[in-house]
């Protein structure tokens, strides 16, 4: 990726006004694009990056030490990776005016779709479409037919053709535009459909990676991003004074020990996340097929990861005194940001149990691989 000391400066000058927006505006966007952060998941044959997926799980970690929310959009720079099962005449179409396109979705919950000549007519309101109002594309989840039975579709629209109902009101991640998308009879042409983590049509490494665990880590690394700022916060306040007068903080043993034990844990699971993750991409750059095994450790790492950064910012929160309970301190907001990563679907605590299943040789519960 391109400019990423400027793209970081442009978030840190303006984060403020992503919270205050509820979303990232469409000219900060313009610079995620032009840093190549929506290029990173595009197949190289449409002129894409397709990055490894530690390479682009880096740099989101990095923008999101710098405001969770702008990390969060920037994440869906991976989301290509499920375009990448779309026919591949509908992709050259999608790319045809270049690789830097932004695609949003709110795919849950899943909408019935009626068959036409042709495609569906899609109808529905669909929740969280993180990044949806500066989006070149959006997709919807839909069951129909024979797929009723099977896994569901997305549905991939054009703007114009999607209301975007702006009631995102969380009380973290507020500037990542999480709206409804609503949909009014609009027939998607069947080429634009898709199983979201289906067979790729494109034939590259990343298209091998396994894709919905993908989806899990970009959001995961979020809260590892907030976790790194908040324990750098309370490291560079150790130095300060006390309102009481009583010992600075770096003086007191407790909190000596207190941000040793938060740098061991967040430091322990960022080795296992990245870990899993190159244990991964190096058996598909390899050419060979990732194992069940390997699929289930990327989504265990990305749950514990997202579990303890929010441990660790609740950790530096205390650290931090009276000063972090005040609205807009920098401890405030990194604890409302963190814990909203380990709420999605894809990071709760549900997932250890299916990571269990896999390590003992049973079958986890349906969807989990």
């Amino acid at each position: 990726m391109r400019q990423v000391d400027q793209v970081l400066a442009v978030v840190a000058e303006r984060r403020a006004e992503f919270e205050e927006k509820r979303h990232v505006p469409p000219d900060v966007v313009a610079e995620f694009k032009r840093a190549g952060i929506y290029r990173a998941g595009v197949p190289r044959r449409f002129g894409g990056d397709a990055l490894p997926p530690a390479e682009f799980l880096r740099f989101i970690e990095r923008m999101s030490a710098v405001d969770a929310s702008a990390g969060w959009v920037a994440s869906f720079g991976s989301s290509a990776v499920y375009l990448a099962a779309l026919p591949l005449e509908t992709q050259a179409l999608l790319y045809a005016d270049g690789p830097d396109v932004v695609f949003a979705g709110g795919l849950f919950p899943v909408r019935p779709a009626e068959r036409v000549d042709g495609g569906y007519r899609v109808s529905g309101r669909w929740r969280f479409a993180s990044g949806c109002t500066g989006a070149d594309a959006l997709g919807v989840g839909i069951k129909a037919g024979d797929n009723e039975a099977g896994r569901p579709l997305t549905a991939v629209l054009r703007p114009e053709h999607v209301e975007i109902d702006e009631n995102w009101d969380a009380i973290g991640l507020r500037g990542t535009g999480s709206h409804d998308l609503v949909v009014h009879g609009v027939v998607v042409p069947e080429e634009w459909t898709f199983v979201r983590g289906g067979r790729p049509t494109v034939d590259e490494p990343l298209y091998r990676y396994p894709t919905v665990p993908y989806a899990g880590q970009v959001l995961a690394v979020v809260g590892l991003g907030v976790a790194r700022a908040a324990l750098d916060h309370v490291m560079d306040q150790g130095a300060r004074s006390t309102y009481t007068g009583a010992p600075k903080p770096a003086d007191r043993a407790t909190y000596r020990i207190a941000v040793g034990q938060a740098e061991a844990q967040l430091r322990s699971a960022r080795a296992f996340f990245y870990e899993s993750t190159e244990d991964a991409w190096s058996t598909v750059v390899a050419g060979d097929p990732t194992t069940p095994e390997q699929a289930s450790l990327l989504r265990l790492a990305s749950a514990h990861l997202a579990k303890t950064s929010l441990d660790v910012v609740r950790a530096a929160y205390h650290l931090g005194g009276i000063a972090a309970i005040a609205g807009g301190s920098p401890l405030e907001r990194h604890l409302r940001d963190a814990s909203v990563v380990p709420q999605h679907a894809f990071l709760q605590e549900g997932m250890y149990d299916g990571a269990g299943a896999v390590l003992l040789g049973v079958q986890p519960f349906p969807g989990y691989l």
